[in-house]
């Protein structure tokens, strides 16, 4: 049962708020189906919001059309990466999700790695090729290295773009390749067996809280991009079905990712369950998670007692700046 207090969020007093959506990443489609139905539920509940376009327009008309504050629904490069959380800060207007540092680290699925693993966190052994390293040579020793299968995806990408599961060595220069259109590097990491998970937070700080966490079961476990988005193949499981205490578990694991990465106001890791010992292994964080009809964040918020509308305006309520200037003064 949800224990948010929205009593005290009055959205008249929002201003003008502007709801980023599409963009110009490889997620824009995503984007614009994410940002439309944030736009659909702030107009639900009184608030002033207007959908907004980086790739149709510049930034810099947030500033001179008086917006006061925005909701990020932008996906991947150049919404999720820091960028437009800079842009943001230089013209002072408060906006949802992480700041500039945790979001343009959470982007990069091997910094996030070298942090977790800074921090004792578990995620799946892993090799970076960068453009130099990626021969024939050492594509072919992944399969010595890593084990057989193995995951190929290209650091800075969402939504499964990019990625390849290698089932035998003779498809790894391909994967390799595939993932290479993406990004210049390319991440390869030893292939979990086991239930894939997703877990969302909400929150920011000692004050951020783990929501229920969803089994995903995809078909032939193939949760890809056109599984995740546009088709009804995959079923969600909220709640889990795990042991109540192995939730817990996983959850608190989830909250010390999401804090050593300095995330706030929300954000989802996604994980694999390893089916031998039921060990958590941490995949990635998302600092701008979906919010189309299939997201994941909304199902969770859902089976926690808050509605899509709720949860739109419960995070826009939070919406912030990194640093408040105090022209040198302690305040």
């Amino acid at each position: 049962m949800s224990t948010y207090s929205l009593q005290d969020i009055r959205p008249e007093t929002f201003g003008k708020v502007a709801v980023l959506m599409g963009g110009s990443s490889a997620e824009r489609e995503i984007s614009l189906l994410s940002g439309q139905g944030v736009l659909d539920a702030l107009r639900a509940r009184g608030v002033d919001a207007y959908g907004f376009d980086p790739q149709q327009r510049p930034l810099w008309d947030l500033k001179t059309e008086g917006f006061t504050r925005c909701f990020i629904a932008l996906h991947g490069r150049h919404g999720e990466d820091g960028t437009v959380q800079g842009a943001l800060e230089l013209m002072g207007i408060p906006y949802t999700g992480s700041g500039v540092m945790a979001s343009s680290i959470a982007v990069d699925k091997v910094m996030t790695k070298r942090i977790w693993t800074a921090r004792g966190l578990p995620t799946p052994p892993d090799v970076v090729l960068s453009p130099a390293e990626q021969t024939a040579e050492n594509i072919n020793a992944l399969t010595q290295t890593l084990g057989l299968p193995f995951i190929v995806k290209p650091p800075h990408e969402g939504s499964s773009i990019g990625v390849s599961k290698v089932q035998q060595t003779s498809e790894a220069q391909a994967a390799v390749q595939l993932a290479a259109r993406y990004d210049r590097d390319v991440l390869c990491e030893a292939f979990i067996a086991g239930e894939e998970l997703t877990c969302a937070v909400i929150g920011s700080g000692p004050g951020a809280r783990a929501l229920p966490i969803v089994r995903i079961e995809a078909p032939q476990g193939a949760y890809d991009y056109q599984n995740k988005y546009f088709t009804d193949l995959v079923r969600y499981h909220c709640p889990s079905g795990l042991e109540a205490q192995e939730e817990l578990s996983i959850q608190a694991i989830v909250l010390e990712a999401y804090r050593a990465l300095g995330c706030r106001g929300w954000g989802r890791a996604d994980l694999m369950l390893r089916a031998k010992d039921r060990k958590a292994f941490l995949l990635e964080m998302n600092t701008s998670p979906g919010m189309t009809s299939h997201s994941l964040v909304p199902m969770s918020a859902r089976a926690d007692g808050l509605s899509y509308e709720d949860l739109c305006v419960l995070l826009l309520a939070h919406a912030t700046l990194d640093r408040q200037y105090t022209g040198g003064q302690n305040t």
